[in-house]
């Protein structure tokens, strides 16, 4: 099945370039903050730069993405990546010239218009496969798998490069391979889907069913941003740092894995009903590491655990990104993409936030707990009824 995706015209050189541009979303926050730390002595500015950035994407990229569906992606990814690899390069020289703290934030809030190249790739699919319900399905589940390589590997590669090289080397690094996956992708003109100057249809936000699925997203982000601190604090509870990352790095791995497995299966029953069952399954599965935590108190079974809860997530993702790519008006997919995008760095900032609380005041196995209450809320919220998931008009196209 996969081998019929990269048969068509283009794809492998848009899929080679998106995934070369697509690596340093992992790489860049930890690149900026053991590059920030490593200069001032200071995690919690460093913690406070990389949240500044996060804030910026979230607030630019909706914004973004509206352009490029009325203008095209290779009009506006390519000077939003200049803007956003000037904002590295100014970091990296703030830093290393000792500039005032108030330039670290604004250099930093500049690299919120890296393109969500994550999103452009599905959009050229949807407009390459349009009406091909299972092809489109492979795709998405291959895009997903993407995502979970490369912020398995991101992380771990700048890491790697700050630490063996120089503190600035993990920044310059990610982004050359941002500029130059972003040329290579935009150079393919011929899969790139047609700007719409006066998309049909409203803005995302008001279509019916739209905003439910955007819950869900926030919802699903607090799983991963929870999950990422409460594995990290427990790792340092029982003595194992160093190990903390590697072990995290089993989810996305297990993800990963499932995503691919998921493409190849032929998806049955509607959109919701799949997306429900996925979120059922994940809900039950992040309870496999409170589990583990609490009752084995073994690393080694956090680990296993951790690798089959992975597996929920991918799917979940899957199926939900197919939804907003029916429900998106005709011309506003960029958009549409954008927000559930934007929708997962919220809820990843707010799952942080509230697995981190919940591991410092009350314990490091407590923090688990916040996962399985984030999948919760996603299956509670992210499924609208049958009269609220009814579109108006005639659907963007068949699923």
């Amino acid at each position: 099945m996969y081998r019929h995706l990269f048969s068509l015209p283009g794809t492998r050189a848009f899929t080679a370039g998106n995934l070369i541009a697509r690596l340093p979303a992992g790489m860049f926050s930890v690149s900026a903050v053991v590059m920030i730390a490593g200069s001032r002595g200071s995690y919690a500015l460093a913690g406070a730069v990389t949240a500044t950035g996060l804030a910026a994407t979230a607030l630019a990229g909706p914004w973004l993405a509206r352009l490029t569906d009325r203008h095209g992606q290779s009009r506006t990814a390519v000077p939003a990546t200049a803007i956003a690899v000037l904002g590295s390069v100014a970091l990296l020289l703030c830093v290393r010239y000792g500039a005032p703290d108030w330039t670290l934030f604004a250099a930093y809030a500049a690299t919120a218009t890296t393109p969500n190249t994550g999103g452009m790739s599905r959009a050229r699919w949807a407009h390459l496969l349009a009406g091909d319900t299972e092809a489109l399905h492979t795709a998405n589940s291959f895009e997903q798998a993407a995502d979970e390589l490369c912020f398995m590997l991101g992380p771990a590669l700048a890491a790697f490069l700050c630490g063996t090289f120089f503190p600035e080397a993990g920044t310059l690094t990610g982004a050359a391979l941002l500029l130059t996956g972003i040329l290579i992708f935009t150079a393919q003109r011929s899969t790139e889907p047609p700007p719409s100057p006066t998309p049909r249809g409203g803005p995302p936000l008001r279509v019916p069913g739209i905003p439910p699925l955007l819950a869900g997203f926030v919802a699903t982000g607090g799983v991963f941003g929870s999950m990422e601190v409460a594995t990290l604090a427990y790792a340092n509870a029982t003595g194992h740092r160093a190990v903390g990352g590697a072990v995290l790095a089993l989810q996305a791995a297990g993800s990963c894995a499932a995503g691919l497995l998921y493409g190849r299966l032929k998806p049955t029953g509607t959109p919701e009903l799949r997306l429900r069952w996925c979120l059922l399954a994940m809900t039950a599965l992040m309870t496999l590491p409170l589990l583990a935590a609490s009752t084995l108190g073994s690393l080694l079974a956090l680990a296993v655990a951790l690798l089959v809860a992975g597996m929920a997530t991918a799917p979940t993702m899957v199926t939900a990104m197919t939804l907003v790519q029916h429900r998106t008006p005709e011309g506003r997919l960029n958009e549409g993409m954008s927000l559930a995008v934007t929708g997962l760095l919220m809820g990843i900032a707010c799952g942080s936030a509230a697995g981190g609380w919940t591991a410092d005041h009350t314990s490091p196995t407590a923090g688990f707990a916040v996962p399985v209450v984030a999948a919760a809320t996603a299956l509670l919220t992210a499924v609208p009824s049958r009269s609220a998931s009814r579109i108006r008009g005639r659907p963007r196209r068949p699923l």
